[in-house]
């Protein structure tokens, strides 16, 4: 059974359909990334499979617990960063303090900072901010984890920083589900990639088969990020 199935997804805004009968599925261990165009539905899409928009119609299948990695970090200014991280495994989770202070620290040392435990997050650079706030979504243990666009409100030179930590999730087999405008990270680590244009699926498939699609739409998307 897939990780995660969506079926015949549909969402309005008032007049405005956002999305459009849309389906997929996500095998355990698999990166898919979600392309297309500012206002084809990428972001409503995650934000109802991870319950922050509800769906008008259709179907969302979850099999376990999921981590969501903002575009704006969304950490607490007035908390640590180790408060940050810690405050949910152990308030919802309601696990052993020493456990998740121990895994809290294992992954600021695998973000490179775990010099900043104390640090607050208007100490901290964007990219710094946005480790923080995978080691958040990460110390609940996620099945999957959903990252929406984790990169758009960085520095071009932060930006790489966030995309290798997000390469070393995948080479360690993490789900994830990935909406992005990074296209050649987006190649480059995925298993599958969905395309999205005016709410609907135009194209999915591996890397190899969705940039070296005959959709005019898909080449004419393409076409703009690589002039």
């Amino acid at each position: 059974m897939s990780l995660l199935e969506v079926k015949n997804l549909k969402k309005s805004f008032g007049d405005n359909v956002v999305l459009k009968d849309i389906s997929f599925s996500v095998e355990k261990g698999e990166v898919l990334s979600i392309i297309g165009p500012s206002g084809s539905g990428k972001s409503t899409l995650l934000r109802c499979i991870t319950d922050l928009e509800t769906e008008d119609s259709g179907e969302i299948n979850f099999d376990g617990t999921f981590g969501l990695v903002f575009q704006n970090f969304n950490l607490f200014p007035h908390h640590s960063v180790m408060k940050n991280i810690t405050n949910a495994p152990l308030k919802v989770q309601k696990r052993d303090k020493a456990e998740v202070y121990e895994h809290a620290r294992d992954l600021l040392k695998k973000m490179g900072l775990s010099d900043k435990e104390d640090a607050y997050p208007s100490e901290l650079s964007g990219g710094q901010q946005q480790r923080v706030s995978i080691a958040r979504a990460l110390c609940m243990k996620p099945d999957i984890l959903f990252f929406d666009e984790p990169t758009s409100a960085l520095d071009p030179e932060l930006t790489g920083e966030i995309l290798a930590v997000i390469k070393d999730l995948a080479a360690e087999h993490m789900t994830m589900v990935i909406v992005t405008h990074e296209m050649n990270f987006a190649r480059n680590v995925s298993d599958t990639i969905i395309f999205m244009d005016e709410g609907v699926i135009v194209e999915e498939g591996s890397p190899e088969e969705v940039f070296s699609s005959d959709n005019q739409r898909m080449k004419e998307f393409l076409g703009k990020f690589y002039e």
